[in-house]
Order: structure tokens, then sequence, then C-alpha cells
């Protein structure tokens, strides 16, 4: 397992890592500590062992601030002076130890590729330019999905112009897109994308299953423990021998694609049009005829179905929240529900307990810590839950 050493850190130009002066079987030892103590009321879970990370290039995504100018540019992170919320600086991270050597090389290429195509960096402080994101998605292929987010399509004419000599040099870039944010505002990314290259999915393959990723789709950005996790969420499905489940917050549909093969009948459920896009691709792909997917709110879907007696209603249901977690009313929904077991799988441990707070009719049996984010204090917890009447 490779060891974390970052110059960044050590310099204090980037503390994101605050965790890495901590010796790593510490940091997985406190994670799991810290969930347990948070379901300590729940005295029979069986904790299963914790998956650990590899400490150094395992971030399969990078979401870079674009500063500088278009001949220096500089892919990293800002810094903001004391006392001057305006006034920034941009630290260079494209060799930061999270990303592999070729992941590292990409950024630097990247950073020639503004320069070339002559697209000028975004000005927080003047409000001028256009590129104010890089964000890069690695495949376990080594195959790049690469979005520049502008601020217009000043310079979308130009890219395109650039962009063939480009992917020639570096093929393993096989989906390039712009994302169009216009507002002065801390958001990512806009609505409208425009895909400049052929191909519109990068293929994440994951526990056998090639999942199609479209420019705004979610994934993990640990791929390696991704596959983890949906292998113990199979594990016990297979346990439950349910005939039909709902797989929530589906994302790219990791889940219901590998629980598929274990039910009569699937419905993945997730609010991006663009993640229900890229399910429905991998699962014509495979030819997988018992899953459906549909772009709704899971809220919103499970009020469809409230109080419904449908003998056909799901036995087991899966849920993968974003942190807030699922809420209340889903909470509810869940324990009033038809499913004998729910599988919930949590980025947030505190919101995940709270949640479980409203499920008194679905007992936690089983858990496990999956380490997403190494050198952080976050981490992934999905647990087992069974119907206790």
């Amino acid at each position: 397992m490779d060891v974390m050493h970052c110059h960044h850190f050590d310099a204090n130009r980037c503390q994101s890592c605050a965790l890495l002066r901590t010796e790593y079987e510490q940091q997985l030892a406190d994670k799991e500590a810290h969930a347990r103590s948070l379901l300590r009321e729940y005295r029979d879970i069986d904790w299963l062992p914790a998956v650990a990370s590899a400490e150094a290039g395992f971030r399969n995504k990078a979401k870079m601030v674009v500063t500088g100018t278009m001949h220096e540019p500089v892919l990293g992170i800002l810094e903001t002076r004391p006392g001057n919320a305006t006034q920034t600086t941009g630290i260079d991270l494209h060799d930061c130890p999270l990303y592999n050597q070729p992941m590292q090389d990409l950024l630097t290429h990247l950073a020639a590729f503004i320069t070339t195509a002559q697209v000028e960096p975004y000005n927080l402080a003047t409000r001028r330019g256009e590129l104010k994101y890089v964000l890069v998605t690695q495949s376990p292929d080594d195959e790049y999905l690469v979005r520049f987010v502008l601020r217009s399509q000043e310079s979308v004419t130009r890219l395109r112009k650039h962009l063939p000599a480009f992917l020639a040099a570096h093929p393993q870039v096989v989906v390039f897109s712009v994302n169009l944010q216009p507002e002065h505002k801390a958001i990512l990314e806009g609505e409208r994308e425009i895909i400049l290259t052929e191909r519109e999915t990068l293929t994440m393959r994951v526990g056998g299953i090639p999942l199609n990723l479209r420019p705004q789709s979610f994934f993990q950005t640990n791929t390696p423990i991704a596959a983890a996790l949906y292998a113990q969420a199979r594990e016990w499905a297979q346990r439950s021998a349910p005939t039909h489940a709902w797989d929530l917050f589906c994302g790219v549909g990791g889940f219901a694609l590998h629980l598929a093969p274990l039910v009569e009948k699937m419905t993945g459920i997730e609010i991006s049009a663009d993640a229900i896009a890229s399910a429905r691709q991998t699962a014509r792909d495979l030819g997988i005829t018992n899953l459906e997917f549909d772009a709704l709110d899971a809220t919103a879907f499970s009020r469809t179905h409230a109080g419904s007696k449908d003998v056909d209603g799901p036995q087991l249901i899966v849920v993968n929240p974003p942190r807030r977690g699922i809420g209340q009313e889903l909470a509810r929904f869940l324990n009033a529900s038809p499913a004998h077991t729910v599988i919930y799988s949590s980025c947030n441990a505190e919101t995940l307990v709270r949640d479980l707070a409203h499920m008194p009719g679905l007992r936690p049996v089983a858990a496990r810590v999956l380490d997403m984010f190494p050198h952080t204090s976050h981490y992934e917890v999905i647990v087992l839950l069974e119907r206790t009447e």
C-alpha cells in the first residue's frame, strides 16, 4: 500500500487532508470507533471489518479551480487573503498525491492546452475571463472525462479548433465537454453541457459492471471502495432473497445494476436525468430487462406509493443519499413500507442515525465502515436493516 507524503501539506499550501499526520491504521480505527459510537444504542449490530483504501493515488476525480493567466494557468485551489475575500491566490495542485501519476500528467497537459486554445482563466476580483474550473474523472481503464466550466461560449470555437490535435496526442481523453456557468457565485457547474467529442460517456468498470458516466453524473471518488460497497450490498441482498427491489438515490445505477441479477424486478430512482440516462444505457448494453430507471425525486416517488398494500411492493430497498440523509418523510415511508430489508449506504453517519430514529420498525443488524475518503474525517458506512415485526 502506497504511503501518502505531500509536499503541499508540509509547506502549508493545502490542508485539505487534515489527518495526514495521523497514521493511516489509526485513521481507520478512529472512523470505525466514531461510527460505532453513533450507533451504540443498537447493541446487536454485527460490525464487519472496516475496508481500507490505498493511502495515495486513490482519487478518481479532480476538481481544479483555474487561476493565473492563459499563458500561465494554475490548476488547484484558491487561497483567500486574510481580511479580503475578493483577493485570492491560486495554489497549483496538479501534482497532488491523491491522484496517480497518469492523472497528474494529464493535468499538466491540460494546463498547456488552456494556453494553446487561449482560454483566459476567470478572475474573481475583476469578474473577467472565462475558465472557472477543470473537472477530470479517471476510469479504471485509465480513460478520462474532461470538463471545462466556462462563464460563456466565447472560447468554445477555439476549443473546437484545437481539440482534435489535443485528443490525438492524448487519446486516453475519450469525453471532453464544456459546462456553462455564467453566474458570479460559488456554484461548481451550470445546467447546460456542450459535449465536444463523439463519445458522451466514460466507462467505469466496477465489479464486472461497465457503468456509463455522463458529464453531469455523480460517481464515488474512490473506485475500489465503491466496488467494495456494491459487493457488500450484493452479499446482503442475496441473503435476503427478494423478488422486487428499489434503489433510491441510484445515481448511475451502481447498486441497482449489481443487484438486478438477484431479483425479478428492480427499480432505480434518481433526480438527475443525466445519471438516469447513463444507468439506462448500461442496462441496455448489458441486455438487462428486469430493471427500470426513472428520473424522479426519491421522496416524491415514495409519496406515490405511501399507504399502498401492493403485494408486489419491494421486499428490499437500497438508499444511498447525499450527506443530508434521506429525511424524516422518506424514513417514515421506509418504516411503513412492505420492505423486510433496507440497505442504507451513508457518507454521513450523523444523519444516518437521525434517519434511523424515524424507522423503529427496522433494526440495524450489520454494518461496515469503508474508507472512501482517506486523510479526512469522512467515511462511508453501510448498514443492513431488517424488519422487527
